[in-house]
């Protein structure tokens, strides 16, 4: 079933081209706003991630829960640090970088059901 659905993400967003900011229109639909807040370079070129973001996540749980092996590169903690609004932390919400594209293909989001869709902040004093 997730395969389905990520197969149906893929192909909505690789048929229409993503706002950067603002919202624009595509016939009647209003296209999926996107604000990368933190610049830089990702950990594979956005056509890539945009079509296969979800296997790179499955691929990494499943290296660190079966293997023991956690690797920064494809964590969803080194996603959310990135891809969080400045505004509010998180990647969800109205405006969220995972909800607009989500919302738009019309997939659930089901990883912060166990893991926080909110950027750490370190606290004065903590170890970065």
């Amino acid at each position: 079933m997730a395969r389905i659905a990520a197969a149906i993400l893929a192909a909505s967003l690789a048929a229409a081209p993503l706002a950067d900011a603002g919202e624009k229109r595509a016939g009647r639909v209003a296209l999926p706003v996107v604000k990368i807040t933190k610049g830089g370079d990702c950990v594979a070129p956005t056509d890539e991630m945009r079509r296969n973001h979800m296997e790179m996540l499955l691929h990494q749980r499943d290296r660190t829960m079966r293997q023991g092996l956690r690797e920064k590169r494809f964590s969803l903690k080194n996603c959310v640090e990135c891809h969080a609004s400045r505004d509010t932390g998180s990647v969800l919400g109205k405006e969220g970088f995972c909800s607009s594209c989500h919302a738009y293909a019309s997939v659930k989001i089901d990883c912060f059901e166990c893991h926080t869709p909110m950027r750490q902040v370190p606290t004065a004093g903590a170890p970065r």
